[in-house]
């Protein structure tokens, strides 16, 4: 079993971590983006079309996706209590995943699990 206690240290390293109010938008479905980003403290919801889908929470990871090909966000991210996020670009994620390969894994999985949740909910 993966913890997310390596996704939470790794996030908790990331310099400049981004505060968002409650109810905030993150981003939104179909907007571009360059950042994963990783839950430090707080929780968001992901919606789809408008109907929340799923909430995550503290070590969780969410819009991988724009760092493995997807062109552009495929949900929207809206704080559900205030949050403190942190974020990779590319660079920081490739450096992340050579220094703790266990982080490459939790990320797949994750981005996996989510992707099979948001397909039997469409």
């Amino acid at each position: 079993m993966l913890s997310p206690v390596i996704t939470l240290s790794i996030f908790q390293k990331q310099p400049n971590p981004q505060e968002f109010a409650a109810g905030e938008v993150i981003f939104e479905e179909g907007q571009p983006g360059d950042f994963m980003y990783g839950i430090v403290e707080g929780q968001v919801d992901i919606s789809i079309n408008g109907k929340i889908v799923e909430t995550i929470e503290p070590g969780d990871v969410f819009g991988t996706g724009v760092l493995v090909g997807v062109k552009k966000r495929t949900y929207t991210a809206i704080a559900k209590t205030d949050c403190k996020l942190a974020f990779l670009d590319e660079k920081r994620f490739l450096f992340a995943v050579q220094e703790t390969p266990m982080f490459a894994l939790n990320v797949i999985k994750n981005y996996s699990e989510r992707l099979s949740r948001l397909q039997h909910m469409v």
